[in-house]
């Protein structure tokens, strides 16, 4: 992760290296050139309450790896059977392009932006399984 630039707006909060920083009154920029941080915006974090559907489960696994309470290589190959799982049923040309995006990241070892691609499918899959509730 060395360069990565952190945009914090007013009083947001970001968890790295398990420690929760909050920023100050004014917006806000960090820039992380420690590789291999483990950093996690609260404001995208899945609660594990929340992680009820296929897309949350597999974002919410990333979110361990992010957060440090997951070995990135013990659960590469697992999370790699679940984006795949998922183009087995998302198979339109966005959700392909979503979940080709983090695949591509995850095999970089790139968990933010894996995060960040399958974070995109959650609007598709709440419509989804609106429908399928009718």
């Amino acid at each position: 992760m060395a360069g990565l630039v952190l945009k914090l707006a007013p009083k947001e909060r970001v968890l790295i290296n398990g420690a929760v920083i909050e920023n100050g009154d004014r917006r806000g920029r960090l820039s992380v050139v420690t590789q291999d941080a483990k950093i996690l915006r609260l404001r995208d974090a899945i609660h594990p309450d929340e992680a009820n559907t296929p897309v949350r489960r597999v974002c919410y696994a990333t979110q361990l790896v992010l957060s440090g309470d997951c070995d990135p290589e013990e659960v590469r190959l697992s999370l790699l059977r679940r984006i795949e799982e998922l183009s087995q049923v998302l198979t339109d040309s966005d959700s392909r392009a979503s979940l080709a995006a983090a695949t591509d990241a995850l095999v970089r070892n790139h968990h933010y932006r894996c995060l960040k691609a399958l974070r995109t499918l959650l609007p598709r899959e709440d419509r989804l399984l609106a429908l399928a509730a009718r």
